[in-house]
């Protein structure tokens, strides 16, 4: 006896957006990325269309963060001492993008603040070193993000990087700063659909086309909130197919950042010995919260780990492979 299988028909779909500008665009990037255009669920390829798929950023800094664990920088090498040296390592690592951080006092550990002249000096540094397009996120510190981010638009004019975070006790100054140098944001809220979807249309509302917009709904790791984070996202994905417009964003999330500040990927020692191998956990942490992550719709995961990235490229490859086959 044959079985249909049911499908949903849905009325929406996510839009597309691409980071990075060539030279023929007025940019320097040798390649784009542009993510968005689903009109399922992830991976649903019996459903609808996954044109693109999810990408991988990979998250470098200014200078090593004190407060990242030591097993990233055994992982990374002398690179992390030299931002050029690591975003030419993240690009051979496989990368699809660089997410480059500025660090705060906190991440610095001497309490000393990044300047706009140094933001500059850095950005144009790193797109002198990768092809690839670039992300730059502030320290997380709203006047400050205000300061260096207003400089790295201008320094980076035309090149269409992502510049972030965007909360909504900065998002002005950040989006016209976007707006005047041709590049996009990162819409970062809480984990919640109406806090997520009201950011948006603020956004809009100052003026930035929507295909400049990615939508990031926060998320925590593995045993830390990733099923709340989960089902925000899921029921965000849902709301833009089913046609609301101002939730048919790309969605951007951090395992990686989530991942690596826990105890588990950061402590090492007085820890149970059932937890196993140090390294082998804080990677596994990392992976199985950005595989689960790709399952409620992320379109770009950043990570921090080498082996990570490689796992997680394995991982997309064969959730997208039935859209390349033809099979569901």
């Amino acid at each position: 006896m044959p079985v249909t299988i049911p499908k949903n028909k849905y009325s929406g779909a996510v839009r597309e957006v691409t980071i990075g500008a060539t030279k023929a665009e007025g940019g320097t990037r040798t390649t784009t990325v542009t993510v968005g255009g689903e009109s399922t669920l992830p991976f649903l390829f019996h459903e609808g269309a996954m044109p693109h798929p999810p990408r991988i950023a990979v998250e470098i800094a200014d200078r090593w963060p004190a407060d990242w664990s030591p097993l990233l920088r055994e992982a990374w090498g002398d690179a992390v001492d030299d931002p050029v040296a690591w975003a030419k390592a993240a690009e051979a690592s496989g990368a699809d993008l660089i997410l480059l951080r500025l660090t705060g006092p906190v991440q610095r550990g001497d309490g000393s603040k990044p300047t706009a002249a140094e933001a500059r000096k850095v950005v144009r540094a790193v797109l002198g070193a990768t092809g690839l397009p670039l992300m730059v996120f502030g320290p997380g510190i709203a006047d400050l993000d205000n300061e260096l981010l207003v400089a790295v638009a201008e320094e980076a004019a035309g090149e269409r990087l992502v510049l972030g975070v965007c909360e909504d006790k900065n998002y002005r100054t950040i989006v016209a700063a976007a707006m005047a140098h041709g590049h996009l944001v990162d819409s970062r809220t809480p984990m919640d659909v109406n806090l997520a979807k009201q950011l948006i249309i603020l956004t809009r509302d100052v003026g930035l086309p929507m295909d400049r917009i990615l939508m990031d709904p926060s998320t925590g790791a593995l045993g830390y909130g990733i099923e709340y984070g989960y089902s925000v996202m899921e029921r965000l994905r849902l709301a833009a197919l089913n046609g609301d417009s101002m939730t048919q964003q790309p969605m951007l999330v951090t395992p990686g950042e989530e991942g690596w500040k826990l105890k588990e990927s950061k402590v090492g020692e007085g820890v149970p010995a059932s937890w196993g191998n140090w390294n082998e956990r804080a990677v596994t942490w990392e992976v199985l919260t950005s595989s689960t992550l790709l399952q409620s719709g992320a379109d770009i995961v950043v990570l921090r780990h080498p082996d990570s990235i490689t796992e997680i490229k394995s991982v997309i490859q064969r959730l997208m492979a039935p859209a390349h086959n033809g099979h569901s």
